[in-house]
């Protein structure tokens, strides 16, 4: 397998550190709103990442942390009249129900900033003794980033280059402007904690360093996150890490790309701002799901609610494949006819480039045009009324089945019940439509009865009547079913 390392910039086989046991840290959410579409991408890409590591048969520790206590989580606090503790409470709360439907699993250890105080003053304590921070008259702790040699080597920054767009404010005891914050003194109602400086509280930088090393022994092999984390946050991680321990922080850094709302750098001041949940009231969360896998999670990914509409016809089409396959299998006579044999080798191949895209640096865009492919030949199989009465056509379909179950499992997509799946599909599209399903339902009762009683003048009006309101009407041996046109 291999992983686009950001620190060596290419490409890099996967070993872990520990033999068949990986460490992977991936910076969570500053809990003081609810998530946004660039929350749903990263998280859906780490947790695909998760799962392949899991399939693969490697024993993974999956760390990712929560912010809950920071700038935003104060000036929100004070704005509606809460402490932080309950505003960060109630934001952890809505980003597990905004997760759980989109299928993300939970990571084996979440740790949150406020119970890991001791161990960022520990830390920051020994960087003080190495002499690669220092503390202010006020309380505030700085890192010294010139005693850290190798600073800038992640985002690939060059430190003259920093310094010469970099000023110390008014009243700022820093030593030198790129210096950033470790420990910050205690501004009057702010939340506090005692310290060797003070009352203060910690940086934000501090506590991925002090929380990854509790809970996995360094280097991490992984740690993730998103792409506009590289520069300051990750590269402040490495920078106090290591000056710590004197040991690489992390052996992969893998980020995913940036979310563009119709071309654009999403922004609530522009208007083009889409929460999960405002995409939800619209869309399946399968679908969103789905979207975000079809772009490489390197890539720049430009959301827009037409290409979601894109996105669920693709779904459908899998889903539908895979009610067909039950239908074909429902089947209690199979012939034992010859079955060509360049169709098994077909699925063989379609098989190991599903492996070999997904192995390419997680290539999930990939992985699902292989998904298709296996779609194409169940499908050309299920024509062939030879083929697919036949024990080789059987087995196919099994087959096909098991594989879409596997590839289903890492993707954390394609696991529902095919028939439900298409019809909760349908129900929402004719939401979107502005379709009552219970009204489309009633007419299709109504048009039965008229078919039952040969008043077929009275049918066709009922066909015509569904047809004005973008309803298509399928008659099948077991009754007629409806879709949005």
């Amino acid at each position: 397998m291999k992983l686009y390392n950001t620190l060596a910039r290419k490409k890099e086989e996967f070993i872990p550190a520990n033999g068949n046991n990986v460490s992977m840290y991936v910076c969570g959410i500053t809990a003081y709103d609810l998530c946004h579409i660039g929350h749903a991408r990263s998280s859906v890409v780490f947790d695909v990442l998760f799962r392949y590591l899991r399939f693969k048969g490697y024993d993974v520790t999956f760390i990712r942390n929560f912010t809950d206590i920071d700038d935003k989580i104060i000036k929100r606090a004070n704005e509606v009249g809460k402490d932080t503790k309950e505003i960060a409470e109630q934001f952890i709360g809505e980003f597990y129900v905004d997760m759980d439907k989109l299928a993300v699993l939970r990571a084996d250890v979440e740790p949150k900033c406020t119970e890991h105080i001791a161990e960022m003053i520990a830390l920051t304590t020994r960087l003080i003794e190495k002499g690669n921070a220092y503390s202010t008259l006020s309380g505030d702790v700085y890192f010294k980033v010139r005693s850290f040699e190798g600073y800038g080597k992640l985002s690939g920054r060059n430190i003259d280059e920093l310094e010469s767009g970099a000023r110390v404010r008014p009243g700022d005891e820093k030593l030198d402007p790129l210096d950033f914050a470790l420990w910050k003194n205690a501004k009057p109602d702010e939340p506090s904690w005692e310290s060797p400086w003070g009352m203060g509280r910690p940086g934000w930088h501090l506590e991925c360093s002090a929380m990854s090393e509790k809970y996995a022994p360094l280097p991490l092999d992984i740690h993730g996150g998103g792409q506009d984390l590289a520069f300051p946050h990750h590269e402040n991680e490495i920078a106090q890490s290591e000056a710590d321990t004197g040991k690489p922080f992390a052996n992969y850094w893998v980020h995913n790309g940036f979310v563009q709302i119709n071309s654009e750098k999403m922004s609530k001041s522009i208007g083009n701002f889409f929460t999960i949940r405002d995409i939800l009231d619209k869309f399946l969360p399968e679908t969103l799901r789905y979207f975000l896998l079809t772009m490489h999670y390197r890539s720049p990914l430009d959301f827009s609610f037409d290409a979601l509409e894109e996105a669920e016809k693709g779904i459908k089409r899998i889903y539908s494949a895979l009610a067909q396959a039950d239908v074909e299998l429902t089947k209690s006579k199979w012939k034992k006819s010859p079955f060509p044999e360049e169709l098994i080798t077909e699925l063989a191949e379609i098989e190991k480039h599903w492996n070999e895209a997904m192995e390419d640096d997680m290539n999930t865009a990939g992985a699902l045009g292989h998904v298709f492919s296996a779609i194409r030949l169940a499908g050309r199989v299920s024509e062939d009324k030879n083929l697919r009465k036949s024990e080789g056509g059987r087995d196919l379909f099994t087959r096909i089945k098991a594989d879409m179950a596997a590839w289903g499992t890492v993707l954390g997509i394609f696991e529902c019940d095919p028939v439900e799946f298409l019809t909760e599909l349908r129900d929402n599209r004719a939401a979107r439509a502005g379709i009552d399903p219970a009204k489309v339902q009633g007419l299709l009762d109504a048009r039965k009865e008229a078919r039952a009683n040969k008043d077929f003048e009275k049918s066709d009006a009922i066909r015509d009547e569904l047809a004005a309101m973008n309803v298509e009407v399928k008659d099948t041996p077991t009754g007629a079913t409806w879709d949005v046109q």
